[in-house]
């Protein structure tokens, strides 16, 4: 049971909510839901029943109903993968995305993906948008050209240094076509592949495909860029091998040049007072070889993964943006959002009306940006419906042998049921204990994590 007199700095009413929770006669049956959500922040509340009927016999083996739940409700994982919503959910769809992006890199049995995938020629690649201006930095060498030293931390990091001479329009609408971008980078690299290994785009399909699993990422200035794993494989994807001339070489230098190619570029028209503009990425590109197991310096495939699941959980909260849709400007200004980003929020309002199509305003929250944070091609590697359809599978196994079912025959078992959607959240004290069971499970969950990187290293050493 947690220990309510551990919780410090809540306000007054916020603990005496905390209490009432804590001393109700139902509190073990709240905290044991918690505990089933993951200690999620905003719950789904649910209302209704369900029975396990067997259809031989007619006998319901068992009836399940929120009547005698806390509140009558029974309390579900909202699902939400931005960390800034509801980190336990968050972890939830980090930990998916790092087993299907290293899925593509090391292979996984139990999903049919050979761990002969490790020799077939892949890359982690970034893409990065151009510049609109320069903004406040830490380079290497030298000092920022404000002439400071900004530490890691200095909000002024990201910003113009010039806000009036900023292309606050020009960023706004590479991000929104930022999806775009990348669909035609993707058509160009088969291209530019063929063309290396002197095949027709026909034969190049016949013998090779090009798998990717990426991520997006915002940088401070408020500018989308891509991080992807990108693999050649056999004509079948993961589970054949590549043809004996595709090599990382060969990778590395296709994606370069299907980079700089003018076919990569968006043609944005000229819509009231803004120019026609010709969307590019930008010049900082950079490619490294993925190693199965590395000596410090190379990029391993845990690595990768770990990096790709970090930013699928995070969207543009970094650069001070707000992490649900605005309604109005002056939200702006109760959340005390910064100028940068304000500037920015500006310019998909301004800019909405000049081009209807692309929506800016309704993704003014994501500085124009309007695509998935996380996608992969189709054979990359698993998908994450598979992954939460074999997480759903083992729990109901659970429950069945808990119910004393794992003997019956599941088609021979009828399910019915009637739920009703009753609400989300927490009161502020159940927040308060929700967070206190989260912080105990990602405590739990680190302990393996660091166990299962231990067994990893050791393998690597071993090989």
């Amino acid at each position: 049971m947690t220990d309510a007199t551990t919780m410090t700095g809540l306000d007054p009413l916020t603990l005496r909510d905390l209490l009432r929770v804590a001393s109700a006669p139902d509190f073990d049956r709240w905290q044991h839901q918690i505990h089933r959500t993951g200690g999620c922040a905003d719950p789904i509340h649910l209302r209704g029943w369900t029975a396990r009927v067997d259809t031989t016999t007619g006998e319901t083996l068992h009836r399940y109903t929120t009547h005698g739940e806390p509140g009558g409700r029974l309390r579900i994982a909202c699902g939400n993968r931005r960390a800034s919503r509801c980190p336990s959910c968050a972890w939830t769809y980090a930990g998916d995305t790092y087993h299907l992006i290293r899925a593509g890199l090391a292979g996984d049995d139990r999903r049919d993906i050979p761990a002969a995938v490790r020799d077939h020629p892949r890359v982690f690649a970034t893409l990065t948008a151009p510049s609109f201006g320069p903004v406040h930095n830490r380079p290497d060498r030298g000092r920022c050209r404000c002439g400071r030293h900004h530490s890691e931390d200095d909000p002024a990091l990201g910003t113009a240094l010039d806000p009036d001479a900023y292309d606050y329009a020009g960023a706004v609408l590479f991000n929104n076509h930022a999806g775009d971008l990348w669909q035609r980078f993707t058509n160009r690299l088969r291209r530019e592949i063929a063309a290396r290994a002197g095949l027709t785009q026909r034969e190049l399909s016949e013998a090779c495909r090009v798998s990717y699993g990426k991520v997006a990422e915002f940088q401070k200035r408020g500018a989308i860029h891509f991080h992807a794993v990108i693999r050649l494989d056999g004509p079948d994807g993961p589970d054949s091998a590549p043809p004996t001339w595709a090599s990382v070489d060969l990778l590395t230098d296709a994606i370069r040049a299907a980079v700089r190619h003018t076919y990569t570029g968006v043609h944005v028209p000229p819509a009231g007072d803004q120019p026609a503009r010709s969307l590019r990425w930008g010049r900082e590109l950079d490619i490294r070889p993925v190693k199965a197991f590395g000596d410090g310096s190379d990029l391993t495939e845990q690595k990768v993964a770990s990096y790709v699941a970090k930013y699928a959980t995070k969207a543009a909260e970094n650069t001070g943006t707000l992490d649900r849709r605005i309604g109005e400007l002056a939200e702006l200004d109760r959340h005390q959002v910064p100028d940068h980003t304000r500037r920015l929020i500006e310019a998909c309002k301004q800019l909405d009306p000049l081009y209807p199509d692309r929506r800016l305003w309704a993704w003014a929250h994501m500085l124009g940006f309007r695509g998935h944070f996380s996608t992969k091609s189709r054979r990359y590697s698993t998908t994450l419906g598979a992954l939460r359809q074999a997480r759903a599978d083992y729990r109901a196994a659970q429950e069945r042998a808990a119910l004393g079912l794992e003997d019956v025959e599941p088609d021979t078992v009828l399910v019915l049921a009637d739920w009703q959607y009753a609400g989300h959240g927490h009161t502020p004290g159940e927040s308060a204990l929700a967070a206190t069971i989260a912080r105990d499970l990602q405590l739990n969950r680190e302990t393996a994590r660091e166990a299962l990187r231990d067994r990893f290293d050791q393998e690597g050493a071993a090989a």
